[in-house]
């Protein structure tokens, strides 16, 4: 054979080097390295399949099935003789953890498996270039130089697969099957998937969609007052205090900031008994004046009007201090233009303060009323979802759909319904603050910017 012929041979040899290096790290983890003769690293992916193929057998095979079935053997009470023996069964809820711990633990080998393709294809590549393949310590200090960041972003990205994404799916799961009381709760009784026959008594059957209708338009009543008047009371006391020959601001900011510097957890709790309508102080007071007691946490209507009230008392101080900060950014020369084009106080308020503020707490006024429809402190602290009423299912009239998933869960086991809730109340949430914030002018004019 003449030179160029075995040259063209060696050639064509080595441009198969990548594409072979992949095919084998396709048939099994680390064979693609160890023909780029990278020996450790090969067997280091060699080990890893092994361990894989039997946690696969062993463990994830199982932990699937479980997760697909729930189980098929409830625990039971069996006669050994004149005895009875508790014989336990199928835990549906704990086989559908193992389920999903076994597919994520599934998934992130599958994860390695594909990064080892692709290191044996991209080794393959320096191979045909005629370029020397690195050796493990070498491909060790370029892992610490070029991937370290990674290495250490992968503990706690583990972490959050586990301890918050995991939490998430198995919620999600949960409202998909019929586990609640009394027929459907472990080890006693199996679950099984029901579909999306949660959501649709819950949207439709009369008993659940009366409640949740109710409690729903509630929610989005209490959310939206509770974010406007803390929101523009904050404004106001904010602008009065900033006013010209206020003085000791600083005594009154102190004094405004109060009730939000003590825990809500006692505040809430105080003024549960200050309102209390037999024995608390303020019925009593009002009695030393003739006039009569007022049902201010046990009449639905007032109810409502009470905890908004509160609430103002504690959120208006936040608002507040955010508002005092963003007054002293705006410049005095568009005021004093202003004051020579003649304008009144109120249209500089409406024509520059007002967009300044807006525009600066756009993002955060958004937040806020995402925070209070899960405002949970208020509502259960104050009133506990009461005052209670036949109409609604496991529901007072003042409970939001997030207290009420709170006593779904906790009082009454109706873990299906209370799963069902977190998913709707995590699509409204979602979708709500997305839209308006993409809607909002600091996103916009961010965005131009970028």
């Amino acid at each position: 054979m003449n030179e160029p012929l075995q040259t063209a041979v060696a050639v064509a040899d080595r441009s198969r080097h990548a594409r072979t290096a992949a095919v084998l790290s396709v048939l099994g983890m680390g064979f693609g390295q160890l023909y780029n003769r990278q020996w450790m690293k090969g067997l280091l992916f060699l080990a890893l399949h092994a361990a894989g193929i039997f946690l696969l057998v062993t463990q994830w095979i199982g932990g699937l099935a479980g997760l697909i079935t729930l189980g098929d053997t409830p625990t039971q009470l069996v006669k050994v003789g004149k005895v009875y023996k508790n014989v336990e069964g199928d835990h549906s809820v704990f086989l559908m953890i193992y389920g999903l711990i076994a597919l994520m633990m599934l998934g992130i080998w599958l994860v390695v498996y594909a990064i080892s393709i692709r290191d044996a294809y991209l080794t393959g590549k320096l191979r045909e270039q005629g370029r020397s393949v690195p050796s493990f310590a070498q491909t060790l200090r370029n892992l610490n130089m070029k991937s370290f960041p990674y290495l250490l972003l992968a503990v706690p990205a583990v972490g959050v697969l586990f301890f918050t994404i995991l939490p998430i799916v198995f919620m999600i799961l949960m409202a998909f099957t019929n586990h609640s009381a009394p027929d459907h709760i472990p080890p006693k009784n199996l679950v099984d998937w029901v579909g999306f026959a949660t959501f649709k008594n819950l949207l439709f059957l009369k008993d659940w969609s009366y409640t949740f209708w109710r409690v729903l338009g509630w929610t989005f009543v209490w959310a939206i007052s509770a974010t406007l008047t803390c929101y523009f009371g904050g404004i106001l006391v904010a602008l009065l205090i900033q006013q010209k020959g206020i003085r000791f601001k600083g005594m009154w900011r102190t004094l405004f900031i109060i009730p939000y510097a003590i825990p809500q957890f006692i505040s809430f709790l105080i003024m549960r008994n200050l309102l209390n309508e037999n024995f608390g102080p303020i019925n009593q007071y009002l009695g030393y004046f003739g006039l009569g007691k007022v049902p201010w946490l046990t009449d639905p209507l007032m109810a409502k009007v009470t905890v908004i009230l509160v609430n103002m008392w504690v959120g208006i101080p936040v608002s507040m201090i955010l508002v005092s900060g963003i007054l002293t950014t705006i410049p005095k020369d568009l005021y004093e233009a202003s004051e020579v084009d003649g304008a009144s106080a109120f249209q500089k308020f409406r024509s520059i303060t007002m967009p300044y503020v807006l525009f600066a707490t756009g993002p955060i006024l958004i937040m806020q009323f995402a925070g209070n429809i899960n405002n949970f402190n208020v509502i259960y602290l104050l009133t506990k979802g009461d005052p209670k009423t036949v109409d609604f299912a496991y529901a007072g009239t003042t409970d939001l759909l997030v207290t009420w998933l709170y006593k779904l869960t906790l009082d009454n086991q109706k873990y299906n319904y209370a799963s069902a809730i977190g998913i709707i109340i995590f699509v409204i949430i979602a979708s709500f603050s997305l839209w308006n914030y993409r809607r909002s002018r600091s996103f916009r004019e961010e965005d131009m910017i970028q």
